[in-house]
């Protein structure tokens, strides 16, 4: 599984950053469009994508790879 992708509040726009990075990767005028691109990103690396509210907090997680823990059928 890849590396995270965050879509964060970067001065007064969006961006979009690898997971324990530093740098962004892109700058966004709207959270949509930093949303967008975060998904293609983790789409392609088959991980995940969490995005932040503008003060930091997670607001939302989306997973693209195998998941190691699955949910347990509790119906069969």
């Amino acid at each position: 599984m890849g590396k995270s992708q965050w879509v964060v509040s970067h001065r007064d726009k969006w961006a979009v950053r690898g997971e324990k990075k530093e740098r962004v990767t892109a700058v966004f005028d709207t959270k949509q469009e930093a949303i967008k691109r975060g998904r293609q990103i983790a789409k392609n690396k088959e991980s995940e994508l969490i995005i932040c509210n503008k003060d930091g907090t997670i607001s939302q997680r989306e997973s693209y790879g195998r998941d190691p823990f699955p949910p347990r059928d509790k119906e069969h």
